[in-house]
């Protein structure tokens, strides 16, 4: 029964979880880049110590793909704002969405509720 959900307190009664969402995305979003870093260094390094052209073309392959990861990773955060922003267009912004977005992108500034279940 679909239309039997209440989506209109969602982000205020969800705000414990999507701030440690957001806190998480925030390490997530500094850490990928270092690991990325690091990585590539070590199989640069290798390749180069190494030196083979076949080592040195695979090292940077591999250095490719997680920068291609790293950038997805990089935008979750985005696509999920762009998303509730969506929905809350949709429903002339009556579901307070915008604390969701408060809460994922910048959770040390996120309001959350004290309510127990």
């Amino acid at each position: 029964m679909l239309g039997a959900i209440d989506i209109a307190g969602f982000c205020t009664n969800a705000a414990g979880i999507l701030q440690f969402v957001g806190y998480a995305l925030t390490i997530v979003k500094v850490a990928i880049p270092i690991i990325i870093i690091a990585y590539g260094i070590l199989d640069f390094g290798k390749a180069v110590v190494a030196s083979k052209d076949d080592e040195i073309k695979t090292s940077a392959k591999r250095l490719l793909w997680r920068a291609v990861a790293g950038v997805i990773i990089f935008f979750i955060p985005s696509i999920v704002i762009w998303l509730f922003g969506t929905i809350d267009k949709y429903t002339a912004g009556k579901n307070g969405f915008d604390n969701c977005e408060k809460c994922i992108l910048s959770p040390w500034n996120c309001t959350v509720s004290s309510t127990s279940y």
